[in-house]
């Protein structure tokens, strides 16, 4: 199908968007999509019951589009975790910059330098160990932080807190599967040896950005790559609070808010290998390695990307889709070899994204025809 790919963008909403197919023929003779063949997918969304938007893009045709209980194309929803793959991405940026001498401060950064090396706020070390914890570790959720394995859903502190202490292991974390305090401050095993998905350990990544970069990832990823590509109405939240100390930084873990129009463009830059318009705004060899896999303990996940590279999460989607996926079943998967961009954002339902979305995501491959 490679010889279909015209290699269009699109405008930013405000000057147009994307172009669109409605006619059921024209769909098939340009983008290749059976309509009918969506009814399984759409079926599956409504049948949810739960504010949600849909964006479906083939061949840069924004084929399909579904809002539910009285969302618009302008809805935004906090993806929550998606947001990883925007941070990996910002991540993926920076450190091509480094490899090209763009930067003279950080010429020794690199995937396997020590993450705490760029987190003065996490010594004294609560264990000895994290001095070992890269970065490597962090993006692909191998450092030994507790997670959700140990009963750790996100970052939750008491009132007043600062989530950064309790990620670091200054604070307790309080779980809603275990008892009484919970603490991120021993690991649970040596970095490298073991995958666990956890927040705690993840936003290390916005202190360790801030460090090394000196500036918050948001403005950074927003001036390199998402105003590029048109996107005008994200958000980003920051996490923690003003207490002096740690102060708040973006989110590395959660907090994107944004349309499925516009997420639909993030997708798409990834689809065409990191190129917007001429254009390589995100590096290949980073998009080649982020989504496949990164560590033998979970074979379907890269570095914030889920992978389908080794057939671990859907059956019935080609080996080389992957996905940002967050809680509320909200994600946006790619899939090169269909030149499909999948995005569905939504207030729920909660259950594991990587395992409700399966049928979806199959039913909309499955009406590809050509």
């Amino acid at each position: 199908m490679a010889e279909k790919i015209d290699f269009y963008f699109p405008p930013p909403e405000s000057l147009g968007g994307w172009r669109a197919l409605a006619d059921a023929g024209e769909v098939r003779e340009l983008a290749g999509i059976d309509l009918q063949g969506l009814d399984a997918a759409r079926a599956w969304n409504a049948g949810l019951g739960i504010a949600s938007s849909i964006a479906i893009v083939r061949r840069g045709y924004l084929v399909a589009e579904w809002y539910e209980r009285g969302t618009d194309p302008n809805a935004r929803f906090n993806i929550y975790s998606c947001s990883k793959s925007f941070t990996g991405t910002a991540y993926g940026v920076f450190l091509d910059d480094v490899r090209q001498g763009r930067v003279e401060s950080a010429e020794a950064v690199g995937l396997e330098s020590r993450a705490y090396d760029f987190i003065p706020e996490g010594h004294p070390l609560s264990d000895p160990r994290k001095a070992q914890i890269t970065l490597r570790h962090l993006l692909s959720m191998s450092s030994g932080i507790r997670g959700e394995a140990t009963g750790i859903r996100g970052i939750p502190v008491a009132e007043g807190v600062n989530r950064f202490e309790g990620a670091l292991g200054r604070a307790p974390l309080f779980s809603a599967t275990a008892p009484g305090e919970q603490w991120a401050s021993q690991l649970v095993a040596e970095p490298g040896t073991h995958w666990d998905y956890s927040d705690p350990a993840f936003v290390h990544l916005s202190l360790a950005f801030s460090y090394i970069v000196g500036q918050e990832m948001a403005p950074f990823l927003q001036e390199r790559v998402t105003d590029p590509i048109g996107i005008e109405a994200m958000s980003w939240d920051a996490l923690g609070i003003e207490d002096g100390r740690i102060g708040q930084h973006t989110n590395a873990s959660s907090g994107v808010n944004i349309s499925a129009r516009e997420l639909a463009r993030f997708g798409y830059l990834m689809l065409r290998g990191g190129i917007w318009a001429g254009q390589q705004l995100v590096p290949r060899w980073w998009l080649e390695l982020a989504t496949r896999a990164s560590q033998p303990y979970q074979p379907g996940y890269g570095l914030t990307w889920w992978t389908n590279s080794e057939g671990a999460l859907w059956d019935g989607v080609p080996r080389d889709a992957f996905a940002a996926m967050g809680f509320n079943t909200n994600l946006c998967c790619v899939i090169p070899s269909l030149d499909l961009v999948i995005v569905r954002i939504g207030a729920g339902p909660t259950e594991d994204t990587e395992v409700i979305a399966a049928p979806f995501l199959a039913a909309v491959a499955d009406s590809v025809v050509g």
